[in-house]
């Protein structure tokens, strides 16, 4: 069974970067699409961005377009979001979740999630 492990959050100024990864195991990741979501308190859980199995599809949601990049290593079993001009509004709770499919956006198609990092923006 697939598990995934997220690491790379903590407490950032705004404007600044963080990198977050999503580590595999049990299973390798090339046959699953993957996505990163978030949830601040007291809202709901929100999609930021997917990418298909090889990596050759990628979808943004509005609010993180052009600041976040969401890639991956198959090889190391690893996908990353990397996030640039952090802004207040980031601050969450960021999960990544693996799909079946093999290109999958939505909160409903994914079947495995990761526990999830705190990711703080304050200054």
């Amino acid at each position: 069974q697939l598990q995934l492990v997220e690491s790379g959050g903590g407490l950032v100024q705004p404007g600044g970067s963080l990198r977050l990864s999503c580590a595999a195991s049990g299973s390798t990741l090339d046959d699953y699409g993957i996505a990163w979501f978030r949830q601040a308190p007291g809202k709901e859980r929100e999609g930021v961005p997917c990418i298909s199995s090889s990596g050759g599809m990628t979808n943004y949601a509005d609010s993180v377009k052009a600041r976040f990049t969401i890639s991956r290593d198959n090889a190391k079993n690893t996908v990353y979001l990397q996030m640039n001009n952090l802004k207040p509004e980031d601050t969450a709770v960021y999960y990544c979740a693996a799909s079946i499919r093999h290109y999958a956006c939505l909160g409903y198609l994914m079947r495995y999630w990761g526990k999830g990092t705190l990711v703080t923006v304050s200054s």
